[in-house]
């Protein structure tokens, strides 16, 4: 059997690219190629990232790559920062007998300024020989440049300005800067402006390249704002991108003019989209209306309603606001956890007391404390939660404080309805919820109040917080903004199509993992 025709072997490794970023405005990034070293087993003396095989003990690609980072250059993420992540893909070397699946990363290289040790504290270990600054827009797989295969792949992959064009490349890196860092909006807003940067990206997009490359950036920028913008939210974001894309598919294989030709066609469904998403919202106000009205307010001679909701939600302030117009519902009895850190409880309550129209049902609100969760929870009739995301086992992620909130309500009132209320969108394709992605945040965001009033002891932990030493760290503070609610402690969805079971929650999510295959599947 000669080499050609033996089986091979199948390898998943990962790709990290660091960037440095000029600290000015001036200038543009570079990547750091490290060059091979004569004692590694392939590719010897080849350009590359820092790159390694994914063991079984690793909990996920990204954990690989961390690992492989420090073990190969010294850095952790005291110096660098994961910017983006690029979509998985598979090639093969027939040359040295390797299927290779590569999962790339991009990292960007802390300066001083932020605490980092910028590129001084990168050491080379055994594996490389050198490593050197190169502009992506130079990268190329060419036997003169000396590359390892697939090198401007794997960068093309998290470095998708050179591809894209640089006006559109830099309206999609600026988009999924302010998504990644909007911290207050819930995922319904933040698929709003999702759908907005996209529908810029397009109108930027070059012409100079075959329709089906075209066709397949489009995606590509689609694919990127649901993994690289707010992932967390990415159900709402991938939903309303899917949407968008399967309208905008066919007006692309209508005829052989470029669909740089047709960006005006384009660019209107889009916003047809847009203003379609604003019906949802008074559909699902409509929907929990005739829901606490039929299961509470028909049922008691004082027709009020008593309900218990925490953080910020705009289908949720929508839906209050709405059942408080309702003739049948004479009083609503608000009860709203502060949600801290960010006390987006505190954010919906003043929002709704703006926004309530005196005449409409006699609205009462109370907010409480969030460790007194049992206390808000006690007679109410229902609990309403906002979604991030739904799973396809109809388990919920929402703001973390959700399930301390059911489980009290549940205990100290038995009888409490827990509905979720959420758009179709929230649900997400199927998969574990193991895979959701947990994002913690800045610790600041909890202890600042510590030190604004004083606390006994700030002194202490702000001195071991200022130590740091990563994950051996004497003392750290977590700050994690999701948490998942099991659908065993929920009652009903409720979206635009009336109240849901996990039934329809399943076929639902099967079929945006359909669509997400179709549309992705492929770039």
């Amino acid at each position: 059997m000669s080499t050609q025709d033996k089986p091979l072997s199948k390898r998943s490794v990962v790709s990290s690219l660091i960037f440095k970023f000029p600290e000015t405005g001036d200038g543009k990034p570079v990547v750091a190629l490290f060059r091979r070293s004569e004692k590694v087993n392939t590719y010897r003396h080849h350009l590359a990232p820092i790159s390694g095989s994914i063991d079984k003990t690793d909990p996920s690609p990204l954990s690989a790559a961390w690992r492989e980072i420090k073990e190969e250059t010294t850095l952790t993420p005291e110096s660098l920062v994961l910017f983006r992540q690029g979509k998985p893909f598979t090639f093969s070397d027939p040359s040295i007998g390797r299927e290779w699946t590569v999962h790339p990363f991009g990292f960007r290289l802390k300066t001083n300024g932020e605490g980092g040790t910028g590129e001084e504290g990168i050491q080379i270990d055994w594996e490389h020989e050198g490593w050197e600054w190169h502009d992506p827009n130079t990268v190329i797989d060419s036997k003169e440049f000396g590359g390892v295969p697939r090198l401007k792949e794997s960068l093309s992959r998290v470095w998708f300005e050179t591809d894209m064009g640089e006006r559109a490349g830099n309206v999609l890196a600026d988009g999924l800067d302010k998504l990644k860092n909007d911290h207050e909006r819930g995922a319904r807003e933040l698929a709003a402006i999702a759908l907005s940067i996209f529908r810029k990206v397009i109108a930027e997009m070059r012409s100079d390249v075959d329709p089906e490359r075209w066709w397949e950036l489009v995606r590509i920028a689609g694919w990127h704002l649901w993994k690289n913008g707010r992932e967390s939210m990415g159900a709402a974001i991938v939903n309303v991108i899917v949407s968008a894309l399967t309208s905008i598919e066919p007006i692309i294989s209508e005829n052989s003019v470029h669909p740089a030709g047709k960006k005006d066609k384009i660019l209107a469904v889009i916003d047809e989209i847009a203003e379609k998403r604003k019906s949802t919202g008074v559909a699902v106000s409509d929907a929990v209306a005739s829901y606490l009205k039929t299961n509470f307010a028909s049922k008691r001679d004082t027709s009020t309603v008593k309900i218990l909701t925490l953080s910020s939600s705009s289908t949720i302030r929508s839906a209050i606001l709405h059942v408080a117009s309702i003739p049948d519902i004479k009083r609503i009895e608000l009860n709203v956890l502060e949600s801290r850190p960010l006390c987006e409880g505190v954010s919906i309550a003043s929002a709704i007391q703006l926004k309530y129209e005196p005449g409409s049902a006699q609205l009462k609100t109370t907010l409480y404390t969030d460790a007194s969760a049992a206390l808000a929870a006690k007679d109410v009739d229902v609990l309403v939660l906002g979604a991030d995301r739904i799973a396809s086992s109809g388990d919920v992620s929402n703001k973390t404080g959700s399930l301390p909130a059911v489980l009290s309500a549940k205990y100290v009132n038995p009888v409490v309805k827990v509905v979720v209320l959420s758009e179709l969108e929230k649900v997400a394709e199927p998969g574990s919820v193991t895979e959701h992605v947990v994002e913690e945040n800045e610790p600041t965001e909890v202890i600042s109040s510590w030190k604004a009033d004083g606390v006994k002891g700030f002194d202490v932990i702000e001195g071991q917080l200022r130590k740091g030493n990563g994950d051996n760290a004497a003392l750290s503070v977590k700050n994690i903004y999701f948490e998942w609610v099991p659908a065993d402690f929920i009652d009903s969805y409720i979206c635009e199509e009336g109240s849901w079971n996990t039934s329809h929650i399943k076929e639902r999510s099967a079929w945006v993992g359909e669509q997400i295959d179709r549309l992705f599947g492929a770039v």
